[in-house]
């Protein structure tokens, strides 16, 4: 079915390669996909029964034992991109039991006396999960560079860093999948004027998001750098154009779908005698 929704596949489109430049990309965009809104709309919820199957099956087979896989979605973007919209209408989509969620924010005491990738690694889904990371151990090098919150010499180390604890995460069996939602700043712009324009949106509305909306062009320069030094065959990064609501959630949602079918999860079979247990129960 991906191949009649999909012209060409969001793995291989929103894939960052080498020569990939932020710039090129047209938040505007809806790469590989040419059926519009309201053809996006119902092919999410078409494709969520499809996601939820095969999250159930990878989570039934972790409960009984089997040494399956994990998937990690990292969610990286500009204030108002929509990684709550993720979160909610393609994670929500599936079984919560099945679904491990850390939002990271600025690091506490405690771990603040450990490396930055300490308290990242604790939050690694479990066997059989999809784990979410809303925002992740990449804004110690996006904010930490941007606002020299750490050193040049840091910042490098902490690149390499990166590379060789996702290349360990990987090895572990958990698949990553990380997505960079990428909005224009006019965009970013409505979407922050609506939250305060709609008193049930104050909630969700921080006076620091305009101090970062100044920096725009430093964090671009920083994603770029991020791409340049961190996308690799074990752990690539998707730009996921993201101005259209809908088509960032279905791009994202296909390539959990894509995560997914590659680790190929089966229903486990039962420990018990099937027949047996059917006459039991008939007598009971």
């Amino acid at each position: 079915m991906a191949k009649k929704l999909w012209h060409e596949h969001p793995s291989e489109t929103l894939r960052v390669t080498e020569g990939f430049r932020l710039a090129d990309v047209d938040p505007d965009a809806t790469p590989g996909y040419s059926h519009g809104h309201s053809r996006g709309e119902k092919d999410l919820h078409e494709r969520r029964e499809l996601l939820g199957d095969l999250q159930e099956r990878l989570y039934a087979a972790s409960r009984v034992g089997d040494d399956t896989d994990a998937v990690l979605l990292v969610l990286q973007a500009m204030d108002s991109a929509g990684k709550g919209g993720i979160v909610r209408h393609v994670v929500g989509g599936v079984d919560p039991q099945g679904v491990e969620l850390a939002a990271f924010k600025a690091p506490t005491d405690e771990e603040r006396t450990h490396d930055f990738l300490w308290r990242v690694e604790k939050r690694l889904p479990q066997r059989g999960f999809i784990g979410v990371f809303d925002r992740s151990h990449y804004e110690d090098v996006l904010i930490g560079r941007v606002r020299s919150l750490a050193s040049d010499e840091e910042v490098e180390r902490r690149y390499g860093a990166i590379r060789e604890f996702e290349q360990r995460v990987a090895a572990s069996g958990i698949r990553l999948v990380k997505v960079m939602l990428h909005i224009s700043r006019d965009e970013q712009k409505s979407r922050l004027m609506e939250r305060l324009e709609r008193p049930d949106k104050y909630w969700k509305y921080n006076p620091g998001d305009v101090d970062e909306r100044m920096l725009w062009d430093d964090y671009m320069d920083a994603y770029q750098t991020v791409f340049d030094r961190t996308s690799t065959p074990d752990a690539p990064w998707y730009v996921v154009p993201a101005n259209h609501k809908w088509y960032a959630r279905l791009a994202v949602q296909e390539l959990l779908i894509a995560a997914l079918e590659g680790i190929d999860p089966q229903w486990p079979g039962a420990d018990f005698d099937v027949a047996a247990e059917k006459k039991r129960l008939a007598a009971s």
